[in-house]
């Protein structure tokens, strides 16, 4: 049995084929993004899900695409937490992008691949090899146009009075905007960031409003500006997109990529599907 997960900092979204390709089982857990989380935090994830707790020692191999999994420490971090809990699998972690090149690039081709979700990456793909010019410094520095960033704007633009008034009262019908409740989830609980990206579905629900349209766009050039465009052939090959973000903002998205000369690709919302085929044909 192969597990597949594809792992952003809110959920993860876990698959299990056999060699054939037939679904086993799916389901979710909250997000396994090894910079926020602890090993305890990261099992106590796995434990609260039957399917994973009642087949880990089933495994023979788990692929693991997620978050977090940027550099060599925390995917070693990872790897040792996942060869203890699924005793008998082999076990390879990747960032998440890889994921999201594998679901949206065909065989060989090259292309720019960015994840617009609770965080942002993008990422250079020759056909063969994944590049990436820019280290993420993580959601307090870097994650432009993504949905912890949109949730910081929001909390920002209202706290601040710069919120229009009568979005201003639905935002706070639709959320619990006490000082203390907000600091408690960005200073005291887990994954601060997926916190801050629940109040992304706002900024969607209300993106036809002129105060949302312009953080909007604020974000994208943004994003265009400090990812799409450190990759010289940008205007060359297409850009696909991976992330709720870009899926729900897919108008928004090429409107401002048209205006750089930018060819927009294909646009997921999640990649787990496409990983399927991807696994079945390089078992």
């Amino acid at each position: 049995m192969k597990l597949l997960v594809d792992s952003g900092s809110t959920k993860a979204d876990w698959i299990a084929i056999d060699d054939n390709g037939k679904v086993l089982f799916t389901t979710q857990t909250l997000g396994l993004n090894p910079e926020v989380l602890n090993k305890e935090e990261i099992i106590n994830r796995l434990n609260d899900k039957f399917d994973i707790e009642h087949n880990k020692d089933k495994a023979t191999h788990l692929f693991f695409y997620g978050a977090g999994c940027g550099t060599d420490r925390m995917k070693n971090f990872l790897t040792d937490v996942f060869k203890e809990y699924f005793a008998h699998a082999a076990v390879s972690v990747h960032e998440d992008t890889y994921a999201a090149v594998y679901a949206t690039t065909p065989k060989d081709e090259e292309a720019i691949v960015c994840i617009l979700g609770t965080g942002s990456n993008c990422s250079y793909f020759d056909g063969k090899v994944l590049h990436q010019k820019v280290q993420s410094l993580g959601y307090i520095a870097m994650d432009d146009c993504s949905g912890n960033r949109f949730g910081r704007h929001l909390l920002r633009g209202y706290y601040f009075g710069k919120m229009p008034a009568e979005l201003a009262k639905e935002f706070e019908e639709e959320y619990n905007v006490d000082p203390d409740y907000i600091k408690h989830n960005l200073y005291k609980e887990p994954n601060p960031n997926a916190y801050l990206a629940t109040f992304a579905k706002f900024i969607i629900k209300h993106k036809d409003n002129p105060f949302c349209q312009e953080l909007i766009r604020f974000e994208m050039e943004e994003f265009v500006d400090n990812y799409i465009k450190q990759f010289d052939n940008y205007k060359t090959v297409p850009v696909h997109f991976i992330g709720s973000i870009a899926f729900y903002l897919k108008e928004e998205l090429e409107a401002v990529l048209v205006k750089h000369g930018i060819t927009i690709g294909n646009v997921l919302r999640r990649p787990i599907d496409g990983l399927i085929a991807y696994h079945v044909l390089n078992k």
